[in-house]
This record gives C-alpha cells, structure tokens and sequence, in this order.
C-alpha cells in the first residue's frame, strides 16, 4: 500500500510539474497539501470569450487506482454542453485507467472549445454564478452531475442601501509579503448581496485598501429554503484572480461569507507565485475564522465554537 501511494505520488509530482510549466500563468496551485488545482483552459485560437476552469483535486489513489475528482467552471456551460464534455472526460479515463490523464483532459476541453467557438454565432451568456458541481462515485470510476436547482443568477444590481442596516464585522487578516509586494485578506460573514455592497463600500472607506493595486473578491451565501447558493466574483484587474478565489471558497464548502484580498503591487512581476499568495491568505484568514468545517444539515459550526464546547467538556 505504501509502495503504491508512493508511486502515486511520484507520477502526480511530475505531471504537475509538466502542466505548470506548459500552461505557466493558466495554471493555478490552489492548495497544493491537499492536491488542488487548477487550470484555465481557451481554445486554440485564444478566443478569450469562450473559457473553461477545470478544477481538480488529486486524491491519493490516483492515478494507479482512482480518478481525479474534477469539476467544470464555466458560467455558460449548461445542460447537455456540460453533460457531454462530462461524459467525454469519464471516457478518456476508463480508456486510460491507471494512467495520468490531466493533459488528455485539456486537450479535449480545448477541442471542445474551438469547435464552440467555431459554430456559435453569439457570444457565451455570462451569468454572475459559478455553477456547483457534485462528484459522486459509481462503478470504480465518477460520474459528475449537476445539482438540481443550482444555477443562480445573482443580481448585480443591488438593493438599495438601508442606513439602519447594521454591517457585520470585518476581520483583517495576516498580510503575506513577497519581492516588496504585500498581500493582505479581509473576512465578513453575509447572509444578503446588499450586505456585500455595504462591506465593499466600508473596506474602500479605508484609504490604505482603497488605494491597492488590486481587491480581489468573491463570495458565497447560502440559500436554504433553495438549497441554492449566491455568489459572485471580481478579478479588479488582477484576471482570473476573482474566480480562483470563488474556486477556493466552493472548495472549502465557506458559506455565507465576503473575502476581499488586497495587493500592493511592488514593482516586481511575481508570476503565477501571485495567485498562490492571493489563495493562501485567504485560505488561512478563512480557517482562522472557522470556516472550512464542512457543513452538516446545512448548519455551520465554527472551529472556534468547537473548542469552547471542548474546553467545557474538560
């Protein structure tokens, strides 16, 4: 067992190390502990309007003994499109069972895309939503499929603001400093879009984040009654910095939460390395606020809270 996940190991070690250096700035390290990754994907011809986030996590078993868990972030990829692309990546799987399959995964993602941009005479329908998807496992392989009711459009035009509407805390987090350029997260729970406007609007009060190069931010709530999320992004002129992040918060399941990461740019071009210090900041502001539990019932109980209960029971 030990000598396999270690072979495992080997092969998923120099498979990234291929992609990251092919794909360079498309490639993304989201959390690379937990084998997160991601990669956006534009068809041959760069055509920038039709783009697809394929996001992986690489469990232990694979590649001898399981797939990747894998999901498709494309606001305009919907219906049967989705469901084909799927069933074309479940298919190059169990023709290359056992075998590293990222690449051949790209390749078909980046076909599909030229011949989409090739006969669509329109340009791709842009919803403020990422949909989710849900990966199940059946058979020895996964099939991925799209949970009922889940594609939310999120109005960016917001309500208006109420001056009796109380903001919720903001929590700055540890800043992160690379080659002079620092990088710093702010955390506030919301439970409604107009208290992320509200929030936007008291952070920028700050001359400091108002003046940063970038705010990235992304959010999500959680709609019960819907079993719906809401949630939206925004790179700031930072490109895709907004949806990696959105990417991040689906995999950590965070609900009901805003995450603004400011950078001051300092003169000095990082690279990829910027999307991985955008991540972590935010991922570890997130894990101090208690919010990567995973959900139960579709309540939230913070790992703050957890250890107040423990130190009762003691």
């Amino acid at each position: 067992m030990a000598e396999a996940e270690g072979e495992n190991l080997q092969k998923q070690i120099d498979e990234i190390e291929a992609l990251s250096s092919i794909y360079e700035d498309e490639w993304c390290v989201i959390d690379e502990a937990s084998r997160i990754f991601c990669i956006r994907i534009v068809d041959e011809l760069d055509h920038p309007k039709w783009t697809i986030c394929l996001q992986v996590i690489l469990p232990p078993e694979y590649p001898i003994a399981a797939p990747p868990v894998y999901q498709l972030n494309a606001p305009w990829l919907r219906g049967q499109e989705r469901i084909s692309l799927s069933n074309s990546l479940e298919e190059i799987y169990l023709e290359n069972s056992g075998e590293c399959i990222l690449f051949l995964w790209v390749g078909k993602i980046r076909d599909f895309l030229l011949l989409k941009s090739q006969s669509a005479d329109t340009v791709p329908e842009i919803q403020k939503t990422t949909e989710e998807i849900e990966v199940n496992y059946q058979d020895d392989y996964f099939i991925a499929c799209q949970l009922p009711d889940q594609q939310v459009t999120v109005n960016v035009a917001f309500p208006e603001s109420s001056e009796d509407e109380q903001l919720p805390p903001i929590i700055h987090g540890e800043p992160i400093t690379d080659r002079r350029s620092t990088f710093q997260a702010h955390l506030a729970p919301v439970v409604t879009p107009n208290q992320v406007k509200l929030l936007l609007q008291e952070l920028y009060q700050n001359k400091k984040i108002a003046n940063a190069t970038h705010n990235i931010y992304a959010y999500r709530i959680y709609c019960e009654d819907k079993q719906t999320f809401l949630q939206d992004c925004e790179d700031d002129g930072e490109t895709a910095a907004g949806g990696r992040l959105l990417h991040l918060l689906q995999i950590l399941d965070a609900r009901n939460v805003l995450v603004v990461v400011s950078r001051w740019y300092g003169g000095i071009l990082l690279g990829p390395d910027r999307f991985k210090h955008i991540n972590n900041c935010a991922r570890n502001v997130l894990v101090d606020e208690g919010y990567t539990e995973l959900a139960c019932e579709g309540q939230r109980t913070s790992i703050k809270r957890k250890k107040q209960k423990n130190k009762k029971g003691k």
